[in-house]
């Protein structure tokens, strides 16, 4: 009876430890870990899990590598870490930790916007005013950057933001040009990005943008000055607000852009056009209109002839007396 005993005893040392070392087998791996705070980790790119292992050991993110190698492969999927920027949760598990490396769930997105009609100039000073980018560029060809929100991860290179840009504006360009119509005046892709940048400068309102676009395709088609005051400021200020009104000095001045002085495009963009713009320029609307003065709401008043444009001026000068802006 006591040799009984002394077994049945035994066995249930024996189990007691062998259910201490299970559970703690899988506490190890499911319970909570020893991060203090949500905290940022980066997976750069073609790392193994040997190597991701050592590193979230180091940098505080669980226990052991050796133990997070040995339970990712027995409860982790075969899903490959991915790279990027993640977000740890403060106490995440070994095994959240894994889910999250191996999903888009925890990545932290971070973004660059080019709005539409941001000139190359900002666009630079953009790229380069992003500390969590490295390296230098140069400022990019204007017109060449479609603008758009544009992810990046910390460390990434200035380089390769600003050539995911171009090349979105390189296949927005090129699907665009293949259905555009028979009524563009744009003779080349390069012809629709110059007129789309003056289109992008002259209305701030979506709905008008076929409309402008219309107005000035009838210009070129008759030869007639442009006469968009963008153009004006451009080569004085490389897109940046002029701040001041345009004097006259600068409306008779003759170079490569004003198209007060010049029939025809401008020798390239004045802006970074967004696609709408483009869109408008390869499909105008069909309209009579060769004139259009600003309407006091954003948008503008169109004429097909000198004396409905005079008449619509007088009425806009009107408008800013009344406003005490005159």
């Amino acid at each position: 009876m006591m040799f009984r005993g002394k077994a049945w005893l035994l066995a249930l040392v024996v189990a007691t430890v062998l259910l201490f070392a299970v559970g703690r087998f899988f506490y190890t791996w499911y319970g909570p870990g020893p991060l203090a705070k949500d905290t940022t980790f980066v997976v750069p790119d073609g790392v193994a899990l040997w190597s991701i292992s050592a590193k979230l050991e180091k940098e505080g993110a669980i226990p052991s590598a050796s133990s997070f190698r040995a339970h990712a492969k027995l409860f982790g999927s075969d899903e490959p870490i991915k790279a990027g920027e993640f977000l740890l949760p403060r106490h995440a598990s070994a095994s959240e930790i894994l889910k999250i490396l191996q999903g888009a769930e925890g990545t932290i997105r971070r973004m660059v916007t080019v709005p539409e009609g941001l000139p190359s100039i900002m666009v630079y000073e953009r790229l380069m005013n992003q500390p969590l980018l490295t390296g230098r560029v140069a400022v990019p060809e204007e017109g060449s950057v479609l603008p758009d929100s544009y992810a990046f991860q910390r460390g990434e290179s200035r380089e390769a933001v600003l050539k995911r840009m171009q090349a979105a504006m390189d296949k927005t360009l090129a699907d665009l040009w293949a259905k555009r119509s028979p009524d563009t005046v744009a003779k080349t892709p390069r012809d629709a990005v110059i007129l789309a940048s003056i289109v992008e400068k002259e209305t701030g309102k979506p709905s008008e943008r076929g409309m402008v676009a219309g107005l000035y395709s009838n210009r070129v088609r008759k030869g007639m000055l442009l006469q968009a005051d963008p153009t004006i400021i451009y080569p004085i200020t490389k897109g940046k607000p002029l701040g001041r009104r345009i004097r006259q000095s600068e409306i008779q001045a003759v170079n490569d852009y004003n198209t007060y002085t010049m029939v025809g495009l401008p020798k390239g963009p004045i802006t970074n056009p967004g696609r709408a713009s483009i869109e408008a320029v390869l499909n105008p609307a069909k309209t009579e209109a060769i004139y259009m003065v600003a309407d006091g709401t954003g948008g503008h008043v169109f004429a097909s002839t000198l004396q409905e444009h005079n008449a619509n001026v007088a009425k806009w000068f009107a408008l800013r007396r009344q406003r005490g802006e005159l």
